[in-house]
C-alpha cells in the first residue's frame, strides 16, 4: 500500500478506496487530476450519507489535486435509478435552484474554493443540460451506447422487474454527458462517488474514450453499514441532515455520540482527518475503556465542528453533557440555555410582583409537562424526584427566588435521572 500515490494511499489505509480504474495511480503521479463528485439536489440540504464522497474530495486537494461538485440540477429532473426499487418524484426548476444554493453553501464548509492552484469549483449541470436539444443529445451521446449494455448495469437491470421508465433509463447517459462536458470545459478526467455508482461512472469513461479518444478514471468508495444492522444516517426523526434547522447541532452531535463500539474505529477514519496515530489510539481506548466513550465524544466534536462550526460543538457537547447526567447545570453557557430551548419542555413564565420573588416550581412542573397535575407534582416532590439547577427540592422548599436562576432568568427543572424542562422567567 506504501508504493501507491499520496491519495489513494491515505484513502486505501482509511478503508474508503473500494474501486478504481487500472491506471489512476500513475494519473495521479503525472501531475495535477482535476475529480467531480455529483450531488443530487432532492432537497435543500445534504445528509450524514454525503459525507463520505465529500470527504474524498477533500482528500483529493489535500493531496494536490482539483475537486469540483457537480449539483445535478438537469439530472435532479430526471432522478438517478440507482438504489431505487421506485420512480423518484419529479422537482420543478425553481425548487431544484433553492436545493442546489443550499448544497453549495454546506459543501463550502469542506472545500477551499479559494486556492489559487487547487482551488475547488462548484458548478451545476442544468448549465449545459438545460440548453441540450435532444436531437444533438441522441446523435452525439446516444449513439455510442447498445441498449445491451446499458440493461447489463446494476442500476437498470435491478429495476427491469418492476419496471423502469424512459426517463429514468436515459439518466446513465445524461451522467456520462456531464463527465464529458466536464472534460471538455475543465479538464477532469476522474469521476468519484459511491459503489453503486461504479456503472453510470463508468459509462462516462466510455463515452470519454469513444467521443474524444480520450482516457479518463473512475474511483468509487464505500456505502456506510452499521455494525448493528441500523440504516447509516437515520434517527428516531428521520435522516440526519447537515443543515442546523433541519438536525439541530444537538440531535447531530448525540447521532455520533450514540455510535456503536464496533462502528467507531471505522467511522474516525471514514469522517475526521485524524491521523492513523490519533485514531489507532482512540480504537485502543474503546477497546479497553469502552465506559469512557472517548472514541464517540472524539468523533462528536470533530465532524460537528467541521459541519456546523466549533461553537455549535461546544454547546452540543455542554447540553449533551447535562441532560446524560454528567454536565454541571450552573455552569451552562447562556449558548447552551437557548440550545435547550429546542431540545427539551420549554416554557416561559411572566413574573408578577407579587411572584418576583417566591417562584413556585410546581405550576412549572405540570406546565411543562412533567407531571399530569399540580397533585402529581406534589407526589413527585415528596418522593424526592424533582430539582431545580442542579439542586434536590423537598417538601419544604417548592419555590425558588431570582437569585437562584441560572444566568439570571432560566429555571432547570430535572424529574428523576432523565426528564427535564426549561423555564424562562421574563
Amino acid at each position: 500500500m506504501s508504493q501507491l500515490p499520496a491519495p489513494l494511499f491515505e484513502l486505501a489505509w482509511r478503508e474508503l478506496l473500494f474501486q478504481h480504474t487500472d491506471g489512476l495511480g500513475d494519473a495521479f503521479r503525472t501531475g495535477t487530476v482535476s475529480a467531480y463528485c455529483g450531488f443530487d439536489p432532492t432537497a435543500d440540504s445534504l445528509h450524514i450519507g454525503s459525507l463520505v464522497p465529500i470527504m474524498g474530495l477533500v482528500h483529493l486537494q489535500r493531496a494536490g489535486h482539483r475537486p469540483i461538485a457537480l449539483v445535478g440540477g438537469g439530472t435532479g429532473m430526471i432522478g438517478d435509478p440507482s438504489g431505487r426499487s421506485s420512480e423518484r418524484s419529479l422537482l420543478d426548476l425553481p425548487t431544484i435552484a433553492a436545493n442546489a444554493e443550499g448544497i453549495r453553501l454546506q459543501l463550502a464548509r469542506f472545500l477551499d474554493f479559494d486556492d489559487a492552484m487547487h482551488g475547488a469549483k462548484l458548478m451545476n449541470n442544468v448549465e449545459w443540460l438545460g440548453k441540450l436539444p435532444l436531437m444533438d443529445f441522441l446523435r452525439d451521446t446516444g449513439k455510442h451506447f447498445s441498449v445491451n449494455y446499458m440493461l447489463a448495469k446494476d442500476s437498470v437491470s435491478a429495476r427491469m422487474e418492476d419496471g423502469i421508465s424512459f426517463t429514468e433509463f436515459s439518466y446513465m447517459l445524461l451522467q456520462a454527458h456531464d463527465f464529458l462536458e466536464l472534460y471538455k470545459r475543465e479538464g477532469v478526467t476522474l469521476q468519484i462517488g459511491g459503489s453503486d455508482q461504479w456503472g453510470n461512472i463508468t459509462a462516462g469513461l466510455k463515452l470519454i474514450g469513444s467521443s474524444a479518444g480520450a482516457t479518463a478514471h473512475a474511483m468509487t468508495m464505500p456505502l456506510v453499514t452499521n455494525a448493528n444492522g441500523s440504516k447509516f444516517g437515520k434517527s428516531e426523526g428521520g435522516a440526519i441532515w447537515l443543515d442546523a434547522a433541519r438536525t439541530s447541532p444537538y440531535k447531530f452531535y448525540q447521532y455520533w455520540i450514540g455510535a456503536d463500539d464496533r462502528d467507531i474505529s471505522k467511522w474516525l477514519r471514514y469522517f475526521t482527518l485524524m491521523s492513523l496515530e490519533e485514531i489507532t489510539a482512540l480504537d485502543t481506548s474503546v477497546r479497553e475503556h469502552p465506559e469512557r466513550r472517548e472514541g464517540q465524544r472524539a468523533l462528536a466534536a470533530d465532524v460537528t465542528a467541521r459541519v456546523h462550526g466549533a461553537d455549535a460543538a461546544r454547546v452540543a457537547a455542554e447540553v449533551s453533557a447535562l441532560l446524560f447526567g454528567k454536565g454541571d447545570a450552573t455552569a451552562l453557557s447562556e449558548d447552551a440555555l437557548t440550545a435547550l430551548r429546542h431540545e427539551i419542555p420549554f416554557v416561559t413564565h411572566r413574573e408578577t410582583p407579587e411572584t418576583s420573588n417566591a417562584l413556585d416550581v410546581l405550576n412549572w412542573v405540570t406546565e411543562l409537562g412533567l407531571a399530569a397535575s399540580r397533585g402529581a407534582a406534589k407526589r413527585l416532590l415528596a418522593q424526592g424526584g424533582l430539582s431545580v439547577n442542579g439542586v434536590k427540592l423537598s417538601e419544604s422548599s417548592a419555590v425558588v427566588s431570582r437569585e437562584q436562576l441560572l444566568r439570571g432568568r432560566y429555571a432547570l427543572i430535572k424529574k428523576g435521572a432523565r426528564d427535564f424542562g426549561l423555564v424562562a422567567v421574563a
